[in-house]
């Protein structure tokens, strides 16, 4: 559903949103190498304005990788703020750019297997990670197929209406995650629908489960919910920033037949599982600076200071 431009967005009180988007346009329209260095260094500048993040970021990693060295731990969290800087330019590009020049940009690895996984016109649940380039990443998805996708609408009006008419830019439509009904009826239909069950979404409807080395992480049930209810397939695509600024990965992986679609926990640590190797692609790149293990157990203590 797409959300109608209204007369309000032009009231006054939106004229800095505005000039905020202005402006991310106009520097999209730069040579993609020079948006690389941009995005950097912007990114870098930003770190010391956020320290909270920042603390959130190290405190994941030391969680996830107990083992890693201090010295390895600081220069994946810088890179991941280079990353981050990054990210804006890339919400530009995806929202902005015209479908030619992000064809220009990207590669795509195993196309055949979203083709083989919706063979008999079967649904297809699409299992994103929530990587920095994520925003471009579902422009990309679209226009290898235009697909549907799980989202948490914006609490701005303006801003819901600009990134939804991005974000549709190459894909069909845009579901609210909560709509359950409405996801399923869709992959019955035999489409592909992308969501993503790598962040915390509170302890309704998750179970704890292991992720790295933490042994209790809430995951959404809705994953385990949705392969019972539809009976789609289902496989993972990410996209992965290449190291020498030229350009992007599509991986699509192969559709998944173990999965345990008879117990939630099975199910949880499962796609945990898979979410860990596609972590690894690029783990430098990955949204560390979001609280993953901010839901603990009845009786456990917080995680994060």
């Amino acid at each position: 559903m797409h959300t109608p431009f209204q007369k309000a967005f032009l009231h006054p009180r939106h004229w800095g949103t505005w000039a905020g988007l202005g402006l991310l346009w106009l520097l999209v329209q730069l040579p993609y190498p020079v948006l690389c260095r941009l995005g950097e260094t912007l990114g870098t500048l930003a770190r010391p304005f956020l320290k909270r993040r920042e603390r959130i970021a190290r405190r994941n990693l030391e969680l996830c990788f107990p083992t890693m060295s201090a010295e390895l731990r600081e220069a994946t969290i810088a890179r991941n703020f280079s990353s981050l800087g990054m990210a804006l330019f890339e919400t530009g590009m995806a929202w902005f750019w015209p479908d030619k020049r992000v064809r220009r940009w990207f590669d795509v690895e195993g196309y055949q297997h979203l083709a083989a996984a919706q063979a008999n016109h079967r649904g297809v649940m699409v299992v994103g990670v929530h990587f920095m380039s994520l925003e471009l990443g579902g422009r990309v998805m679209g226009l290898c197929q235009p697909m549907m996708a799980t989202y948490r609408p914006h609490n701005s009006p303006l801003m819901e209406w600009v990134q939804t008419r991005g974000r549709m830019r190459s894909n069909k439509s845009m579901i609210d995650r909560r709509n359950l009904k409405g996801l399923v009826s869709e992959l019955k239909r035999g489409e592909a629908v992308w969501f993503a069950p790598d962040q915390d979404y509170g302890s309704k409807g998750s179970t704890f489960a292991p992720f790295f080395s933490v042994e209790n992480a809430a995951t959404t049930n809705g994953t385990y919910v949705l392969s019972r209810l539809s009976g789609a397939a289902m496989l993972t695509v990410t996209m992965i920033r290449k190291g020498d600024r030229s350009g992007y990965v599509l991986n699509i992986g192969r559709a998944m037949t173990d999965y345990p679609s008879r117990n939630e926990h099975e199910a949880a640590s499962y796609m945990n599982r898979v979410i860990e190797q596609e972590i690894m692609r690029a783990p430098e790149q990955y949204l560390w600076i979001h609280r993953r293990f901010k839901t603990r157990p009845p009786g456990e203590a917080s995680l994060y200071l």
